[in-house]
């Protein structure tokens, strides 16, 4: 997946085995297009230094507090459809809807707690965000 993006900054790939922790710590899978690309690259660096795809690490820390913690469930709708797994470097996040499960990708503006499509899968994503000049590529459109 990753040759398409030839500017895109890659990391060592994740092993089959820390695919299954991650999602045992996660009590849900991983979407197939997600976890062919961890195999490939342990996260994708943006443009600006952005991680555009975060490490396998980050996504499960980030997840699990996205899910479990009360300050944040006090302040946002419910985190628990979703499965984040990238941001802008600004506090906006991206996600995969799960519940019920589906490719495309939302983002969720954290400063209105909106969240809305932005592209038909991980590919998509990907290209969108690689392709253009900055971080909030998103809100163009």
């Amino acid at each position: 997946m990753l040759e398409a993006f030839p500017d895109a900054g890659v990391r060592e790939p994740v092993h089959a085995s820390a695919l299954a922790e991650a999602e045992g710590r996660l009590g849900r899978g991983l979407p197939p297009e997600l976890k062919q690309l961890l195999l490939e690259s342990n996260g994708v660096i943006g443009r600006t230094h952005v991680d555009t795809v975060w490490t396998l690490d980050e996504m499960v820390e980030r997840n699990l507090l996205f899910w479990t913690d009360k300050s944040l469930a006090q302040l946002y709708m419910s985190f628990d459809a979703f499965l984040f797994f990238g941001d802008n470097g600004g506090g906006d996040q991206f996600a995969f809807v799960q519940k019920p499960e589906r490719a495309d990708v939302f983002v969720w503006e954290h400063e209105s707690d909106s969240r809305r499509w932005v592209a038909g899968g991980l590919e998509d994503y990907l290209g969108r965000s690689l392709r253009t000049g900055g971080d909030d590529w998103y809100r163009q459109w």
